[in-house]
């Protein structure tokens, strides 16, 4: 199975990260464990949380399960930081990262992180601050890794040279959102700047939000998972096309749209590994071998041709 470097760090994940975004919420802890258990028997090992998910139910989930397997030294965990936890705890101000991490790491009950991300861009806080808040952890050893979220490439720009000409620890991923449908943001620019500065991608909401999976073809569809109200965004003429080009390469492959939606991410150019969420063990198994499925380059080109 191909592994991928996470940016220019010493990490190395397999090519699929499991969004802990679902644990606490579509997954309840009972059923979460053994979800966890079949993604690494997988070979699997990256798992991608949040502190503001469940307002700390995800991380505290995970914590458990690392907990009573034991297996924390074989699992990389990724969570965030900056999004609205309450009133007083938001952003990336230095004071708040140092609070929000050891908040962290008590719910997931361990004493450092595999990667810590800035959740989204915060407008009133200098990128330097928050490098330099980040840069602290990487020292004191409760952070192997950092990265952002939902930037631009000039965010991207600036973090890099202010890494060099501070010192300081650089952003070695990059968590932006794209799939076969959400693609002007990460395409115009980002993706560049990604590659460019050797920075990792890990993209959320891979299968835009379960549309990609082929199961929502029309208003009537919406009730069929707590995500079907978010569909409507996306079942337009582009949106129709996307899924009539996924049915084609499924009658030529044998697989689902699921499988081929990340199959189709993988092969484009600076994608480390996507994140995406899985509620069963059967989900899981559809989504691994999404990752394993190498397409033709007839059916990337109609795939990617659909979603223009």
């Amino acid at each position: 199975m191909d592994r991928r470097p996470l940016g220019r760090s010493e990490i190395v994940i397999e090519p699929l990260v499991f969004g802990g975004n679902v644990l606490g919420w579509t997954l309840p802890e009972e059923e979460a464990f053994s979800v966890l258990d079949a993604f690494v028997d997988q070979g699997f090992t990256a798992i991608d949380t949040a502190d503001v998910y469940g307002k700390g139910r995800s991380e505290t989930i995970l914590g458990n399960w690392l907990k009573a397997r034991g297996n924390r030294d074989a699992v990389h965990v990724f969570t965030k930081v900056g999004s609205e936890m309450a009133p007083d705890k938001t952003g990336l101000k230095a004071e708040y990262i140092k609070q929000a991490i050891e908040d962290s790491l008590k719910r997931l009950q361990t004493d450092y992180v595999d990667l810590y991300q800035a959740h989204k861009p915060d407008p009133n806080t200098p990128q330097e601050e928050t490098l330099e808040a980040f840069d602290l952890l990487v020292r004191a050893g409760k952070v192997r890794v950092i990265g952002a979220s939902n930037s631009t490439p000039e965010m991207i720009e600036e973090a890099q040279t202010l890494a060099v000409h501070k010192t300081l620890t650089r952003y070695e991923s990059e968590q932006p959102e794209y799939n076969l449908y959400a693609r002007q943001t990460f395409e115009n620019g980002v993706q560049q700047a990604c590659i460019e500065h050797g920075i990792g991608v890990i993209p959320y909401f891979s299968l835009a939000a379960g549309f990609l999976t082929g199961k929502y073809r029309s208003e009537a569809d919406f009730d069929k998972s707590p995500r079907g109200a978010r569909m409507a965004q996306y079942l337009d003429e582009r949106g129709k096309k996307i899924l009539g080009a996924l049915d084609t390469v499924a009658e030529r492959t044998g697989a689902t749209p699921a499988e081929i939606s990340l199959a189709w991410l993988l092969a484009q150019p600076g994608i480390t590994a996507p994140i995406a969420s899985a509620t069963s063990v059967d989900q899981l198994q559809s989504l691994i071998k999404g990752v394993r499925l190498e397409l033709s380059e007839d059916d990337l080109k109609l795939l990617t041709q659909a979603g223009e």
